[in-house]
């Protein structure tokens, strides 16, 4: 993965000042960009090639440190220096608390600021490396190069819900769109499970036929139906010892999930076509896409079988959910693919990159690996460029942390509230900063959200009071 030119935002309402520390680091080399106030500094903080940014504390409308905050929301990965005349103590640790890399007291002294900035780089590169080192490793520890790779929050809780999972014998339901890559996680699952020693076996209940699917699943005896000419073990026999991986259970006809309950019950199975009972030690997982209580309730899906399987119960992130994961996916598949077709690429440019962080991804994981396999095969350089990328991708709805993807015709009240609930999610729930982000009041987020309240029965307590101005 190609490392994007280094930029430093410096941020500042005196303009004389702006300028002056803008100079500094162009004679050390540096690419600089700046802004004059807080919303301007926002906009230029959504550029991937901005590393550092360097911010006066006092400044009318949003102040430095109310960037911070917004900063740790929109680019978490870029690190801050604050400047200020007013340096306290309390000041300085408040902003540490907030995630700022450094806090210096003006009048600046120009080796203290580029040895600051300098250190705040350093580290910025050596998180990003870092990132790279555990996609590789993550990707040499599995068979084939397949692995769950990421380290945004989203994925890491998934990670974690797996591993303590993974000991257990209860049976785990994995939740998730398509392409998401849960037989990947039921993978990682086995692995990491006292079972890892037996086989992984898994079975698409969705793409065979009801006759096939009971035959494949729990065995055939001899002379069980026309071209039976033998016994066949099953799913379920050639998974004992290890996990049987039962990918969108949620398609299992009804006479199936009959069959499957007994065996989650009792431990045991009759082949097609026999009456001996047969004792089975398989530990399920299960996936689906669909909603399984929706199923259950509208009489698809068993509710006895549903709690059964749903013993733990894990959600696998949309791609859209983990965009920090998208350059360490995307260089992944490249290696991968570069690999496998003896090419040797040195990773993306810059604006490859960010159109594929700025893609919506509807197909999720799935459609960044194939997105990745085209532009290695096309690739006309050692760098993959826009080109290379599938026009679908070019050219398709963007998404990224600052940004939705709504459907045409939505009401503008609905896409209003979306927007609201989008970006407090993102602040964690800090409707000041979420005010500032959108541009609006903070009385007037107050104002919806205690309308949402009033108008949806059994609530509970409203947002409470908005601030006073």
């Amino acid at each position: 993965m190609t490392t994007p030119p280094t930029t430093v935002l410096v941020v500042d309402d005196d303009r004389a000042n702006l300028d002056s520390v803008s100079r500094i680091f162009q004679r050390e080399g540096l690419e600089t960009l700046s802004a004059s106030n807080g919303t301007e500094a926002l906009e230029l903080l959504r550029r991937p090639e901005v590393s550092v940014m360097v911010t006066d504390l006092m400044m009318p409308g949003m102040d430095g440190q109310e960037l911070l905050k917004a900063s740790r929301t929109i680019r978490p990965d870029v690190e801050v220096v604050l400047m200020t005349a007013y340096g306290t103590v309390e000041t300085a640790v408040a902003a540490m608390k907030d995630g700022a890399y450094d806090f210096i007291t003006k009048p600046l002294k120009r080796h203290s600021l580029v040895k600051s900035v300098q250190k705040a780089l350093e580290r910025h590169e050596l998180a990003a490396e870092n990132r790279v080192l555990k996609a590789k490793l993550a990707e040499m520890g599995n068979t084939g190069g397949r692995s769950m790779v990421g380290q945004s929050p989203a994925f890491r809780a998934m990670m974690d819900t797996l591993r303590q999972a993974a000991p257990s014998t209860a049976t785990v339901l994995l939740l998730g769109e398509s392409g998401t890559g849960k037989e990947l996680a039921a993978r990682a699952l086995h692995e990491q499970s006292n079972r890892a020693r037996g086989p992984f076996v898994a079975i698409n209940c969705g793409a065979l036929p009801e006759s096939i699917l009971e035959a494949e699943l729990f065995g055939v005896e001899r002379g069980a139906f026309t071209g039976a000419v033998a016994r066949r073990e099953g799913r379920f026999e050639r998974a004992s010892g290890g996990t049987l991986f039962l990918d969108e259970v949620g398609e299992m006809p009804l006479s199936a999930q009959v069959k499957l309950l007994r065996v989650l019950q009792e431990g045991e199975l009759e082949r097609l076509g026999g009456t001996q009972t047969v004792k089975v030690d398989v530990r399920i997982v299960a996936a689906t896409n669909k909603d399984l209580q929706r199923e259950v309730a509208e009489g698809r899906f068993r509710e006895d079988l549903y709690y059964r399987l749903n013993v733990v119960e894990v959600r696998i992130p949309a791609l859209a959910s983990r965009r920090e994961d998208i350059p360490l996916l995307a260089d992944a598949f490249l290696r991968r693919f570069a690999s496998k077709n003896g090419k040797v690429l040195r990773g993306f440019s810059p604006d490859a990159l960010s159109t594929l962080e700025n893609y919506a991804w509807p197909g999720n994981v799935r459609e960044l690996e194939h997105a990745v396999e085209r532009a290695v095969v096309l690739a006309r350089s050692d760098v993959l460029e826009v080109g290379d990328l599938p026009e679908t991708v070019r050219k398709g709805p963007l998404g990224s942390a600052g940004q939705l993807v709504i459907p045409i015709g939505t009401p503008m009240e609905e896409i209003e509230r979306r927007v609201i609930h989008e970006t407090l999610r993102h602040t964690k729930g800090d409707k000041t900063l979420a005010a500032r982000l959108l541009g609006i009041a903070a009385r007037t987020i107050y104002r919806k959200l205690e309308r949402e309240a009033s108008e949806t029965p059994g609530t509970g307590e409203g947002p409470g009071s908005p601030p006073a101005e």
